[in-house]
């Protein structure tokens, strides 16, 4: 992720220091690295905007937004490890985060520039929710779907009604339309509870998020046929591991991945 509140706290002043240390780690490791880009980006808030810019008239925070893309696209593209940029996260979702501000228009030109800065590499979108389908545009090169099975919603855990085959016809119709392909760049594979993470417990944890469910998100991901599956929650894993010394978490993904 590159967020804007973090690396242009002032305007016009840049700090990559933090994003070019875990690239190159990334890189060392033999990684990949899809980059995010814009205003809202995956963690809490969703929109990450630094204060100057949420406080400026529109017009100024667009041409800003704007400015800072071409300043992140411009810094990184010429790195091999960065194999495809994605375009903020789940950009037409409304209701989720906080300092919301939807807007077609800018996402379009925030499209193009990225194009034009870039183009040999593909642009992802999220869809704005699980039944998301792109119609109007602004159209990607690829489209990424979220795919949760548990959740902590209205003072209990539910699960989703998120069954494969929607997320396989789903893609149909994307190809259908626009010819590109979709794929998970969402997998659950952390706990969704009522507090943070690392307030839980590791049995409260598991309540959402436990081997068994762990196995059950697999079997659902390869159910859909849609590849790669990106899944979310390696630092969670690898905390419990290393902060907890629990490793079923870490095994639970490992056993599933062979």
């Amino acid at each position: 992720m590159s967020y804007w509140d973090e690396h242009e706290k002032q305007q016009g002043k840049f700090d990559f220091a933090t994003l070019d240390k875990q690239i190159e780690q990334v890189a060392t490791a033999g990684g990949i690295i899809t980059m995010c880009l814009g205003a809202r980006q995956p963690r809490w808030p969703e929109f990450h905007w630094p204060d100057w810019a949420w406080n400026a008239p529109k017009p100024e925070r667009d041409k800003a937004l704007l400015n800072y893309i071409q300043v992140v696209v411009d810094r990184y593209k010429d790195n091999p490890a960065i194999v495809s940029w994605q375009l903020e996260n789940e950009a037409l979702l409304t209701g989720f985060g906080e300092k919301i501000e939807i807007d077609r228009a800018r996402l379009r030109k925030e499209i193009a520039l990225v194009r034009k800065l870039d183009p040999s590499r593909k642009v992802i979108m999220s869809t704005s929710a699980a039944w998301g389908i792109p119609i109007i545009g602004p159209i990607p090169d690829m489209s990424a779907f979220s795919y949760y099975l548990t959740r902590w919603k209205e003072d209990k855990y539910t699960t989703t009604y998120h069954a494969a085959f929607i997320h396989r016809i789903r893609a149909v119709i994307i190809r259908i339309l626009w010819r590109i392909p979709s794929f998970i760049h969402e997998l659950q594979m952390e706990p969704w509870g009522p507090k943070d993470i690392w307030e839980m417990t590791p049995q409260q944890q598991d309540e959402s998020m436990g081997p068994r469910q762990i196995a059950k998100n697999f079997k659902a991901s390869k159910s859909t046929n849609l590849y790669p599956v990106d899944l979310w929650g390696g630092e969670w894993w690898y905390w419990r591991l290393k902060t907890l010394n629990d490793s079923t978490t870490w095994e639970a993904v490992k056993e599933n991945l062979s």
